[in-house]
């Protein structure tokens, strides 16, 4: 919970709580359970407040402040539902809160509703009255957030984010991944319920209300499973925070953080299969503020810590110590200000070569909380150049740490608070979509013994940020065909033979995260009978000259096709625009797509439904005549219409 959101739940819940407390109307059990649950929100110990509050809303399912605090207190563990609640309590009582434009701001912001955020924190804004007053800057960094997060939820990269699952990730928070050399054992940090410092009887829960953390092991069963965890207890776990940071030296030793003197860095020993008892590094590194995350390079000489020793506010920056010939830490040095910002930067990580140093930050352009960034090591000029952000889905607007590469570079494993987790931050690991090998044959659905050679396949589809892509390759002799995809996507293929398209067929490809994986399809086509299929009962549309605009002609054609898909449900249809060569290709490229999406946006105002029809652009690449003459290129300037088969239906009977 960042520090404006601190601020204000006290201030803005004593104004509920006190409206609560005058209500005449409440039970004695409920006032209890209300009280219970207040008390415990006010030591920030959320997690322990909600079954009091839905005590209270069992009894009384409007009651406002039940409402607005459970729903403040689950935005740690299940944004959707705070979202819920939050809104709720709003509709309830509107003034629940005198903060609650705030409230609304951050549940739609954590809930990928981005313009709603800033229409709710500008609207808050809108209440603080003093021009001095410091939330303005605050909230207008939250504004800020919203922002960045709209643009790069809207460019996304071609990754798949995919949990560890329940073996390793539970209701409670898990982080600080740190693998083995060889991949196969993962130490982590979990402050779930079985932890040394977690034992109410000798310790008590920690001042936030959770169990403190404890360091975990788990092994690799396969690929996607690890066997039952086990706390790594006895020296390494106490009865504070302890969490992992960094395996380093062939596996033989660990960087740790402990909770000592609000925060420092230790680094224990493997002896004969045991881990020895941590020791502090030197007061270099470690200092009476906080230490967070430490990473050493592979050659053992430098190493990166974050620390708020510096700052004035206690928040995080990057600094690095180097070995001094002594073989102990040196004065620490700042990363500097192209890296550092003034919020939290955390979590440092250099790839193998040393030459890009990865890192968590609240600054930059995060999509709100800590973000991963990347900055590589410029050698002429000898420093760190400007931080870039690793972009969604690695990023969310919420809280993603600790990025750390898999040994062999190909995936990375990260901590991340997001929806559809388990718990509060689960670990997760960050795989590059690949390209997959398509291979088969193409047979007549008339002769299903009979191959097709000389076939063009066309798959066109879009990538992860709505670039379109597309793929071909001619059938051999035999039938046969091979064409390298991107994984993970849904392809429209055009089946084409003698210049003729014999009809179109939806094709979806699962995700493929390593670069070996081959798929057979084969495809059925109607290749006796193509009358329908040619786009037969569909007329072709024309346009003028660099247009897109519909000329009447094609309106009362786009009729008839209206009409036609009305009647006949089960026929979907992919609508192709084409150019003339008078522009360059790129340029075509996006005139042909603005001329099949007139045609698209005219039949779904007639009726038809969005989801039935598919666009795609060939610009001037599928010529229907040589652009030779003015007749010619006007033969050009179309839109195709044809038929989309999903995979494994027969083709359909037009009425």
């Amino acid at each position: 919970m960042d520090n404006l959101s601190r601020k204000l739940l006290h201030a803005s819940c004593a104004l509920a709580l006190t409206a609560a407390a005058s209500s005449p109307a409440l039970a004695q059990s409920t006032r209890k359970d209300l009280k219970t649950g207040n008390k415990l929100f006010d030591l920030e110990n959320y997690r322990a407040s909600i079954p009091y509050y839905e005590r209270v809303l069992a009894k009384d399912p409007n009651n406002a402040t039940a409402l607005f605090r459970a729903g403040v207190a689950y935005l740690s563990f299940d944004k959707e539902k705070a979202s819920d609640y939050i809104y709720k309590a709003q509709k309830v009582k509107p003034k629940v809160s005198r903060d609650i434009e705030f409230w609304l701001g951050q549940v739609d912001h954590l809930n990928y509703n981005f313009d709603e955020a800033i229409t709710h924190y500008q609207s808050y804004n809108a209440t603080l009255k003093k021009k001095n007053d410091t939330r303005r800057q605050e909230v207008a960094q939250l504004i800020q957030h919203s922002k960045n997060a709209k643009v790069l939820f809207n460019q996304p990269k071609d990754i798949f984010v995919k949990n560890l699952g329940p073996t390793v990730n539970t209701q409670y928070s898990e982080h600080s991944p740190v693998i083995s050399s060889d991949d196969k054992t993962l130490i982590y940090t979990s402050r779930g319920e079985q932890v040394t410092g977690s034992d109410v009887k000798k310790k008590g829960i920690a001042a936030d209300g959770e169990f403190y953390e404890d360091i975990f092991e788990t092994h690799r069963v396969d690929a996607d499973n690890w066997e039952k965890p086990r706390s790594l207890s006895g020296v390494l776990n106490s009865k504070g925070h302890d969490a992992s940071t960094q395996l380093f030296d062939n596996d033989t030793k660990l960087l740790m953080y402990k909770s000592d003197h609000d925060g420092d860095i230790f680094v224990s020993e493997k002896s004969g299969g045991d881990w020895t008892a941590p020791k502090a590094l030197n007061s270099n590194i470690n200092s009476k503020y906080r230490e967070g995350d430490a990473y050493i390079t592979p050659d053992g000489l430098t190493l990166y810590f974050s620390t708020g020793n510096y700052s004035e506010d206690g928040s995080l920056d990057l600094y690095y110590s180097t070995r001094t010939a002594g073989g102990d830490w040196g004065p620490a040095k700042s990363l500097g200000g192209v890296v550092n910002t003034k919020f939290d930067d955390d979590s440092p990580y250099l790839s193998r070569d040393g030459k890009t140093l990865y890192f968590a930050s609240r600054g930059h352009n995060t999509m709100g909380g800590y973000d991963i960034f990347k900055s590589q090591w410029d050698s002429l000029g000898r420093k760190w150049g400007r931080p870039e952000s690793l972009g969604y889905p690695v990023n969310t607007p919420d809280d993603d740490t600790y990025y750390r590469l898999a040994p062999d570079g190909s995936y990375a494993y990260l901590s991340s608070y997001r929806i559809g987790g388990y718990g509060e931050k689960d670990i997760y690991t960050i795989n590059y979509i690949k390209n997959v090998t398509i291979k088969g044959m193409v047979f007549s659905k008339q002769d299903s013994m009979m191959t097709i050679p000389g076939v063009e396949l066309v798959f066109s589809g879009k990538t992860a940020d709505g670039s379109a892509i597309s793929f071909r390759d001619i059938t051999k002799p035999d039938g046969m065909y091979s064409v390298n995809l991107l994984s993970g996507r849904t392809y429209q293929v055009a089946v084409n033979k003698d210049g003729k398209n014999i009809e179109t067929q939806e094709f979806a490809v699962p995700i493929s995260t390593n670069d070996s994986t081959t798929i057979m399809k084969n495809f059925y086509v109607n290749y006796i009978n193509t009358d329908i299929a040619d786009g037969g009962r569909f007329k072709k549309i024309y346009f003028d000259t660099d247009k897109y605009t519909l000329r009447p002609e094609s309106i009362k054609t786009l009729n008839n096709t209206a009409s036609v898909l009305k009647a006949n449900a089960g026929i979907n249809i992919s609508i192709e625009g084409h150019c003339d060569s008078r522009n360059t290709d790129e340029y075509n490229m996006v005139l042909g797509q603005n001329r099949a999406d007139a045609a698209k946006n005219y039949l779904v105002r007639q009726g038809v439904a969005d989801t039935r029809l598919t666009t795609v652009s060939y610009g001037e690449r599928r010529p229907a005549a040589p652009n030779d003459t003015p007749e010619n290129m006007q033969l050009n300037r179309r839109d195709e219409f044809r038929m989309v088969l999903k995979e494994g239906e027969p083709m359909p009977t037009i009425q």
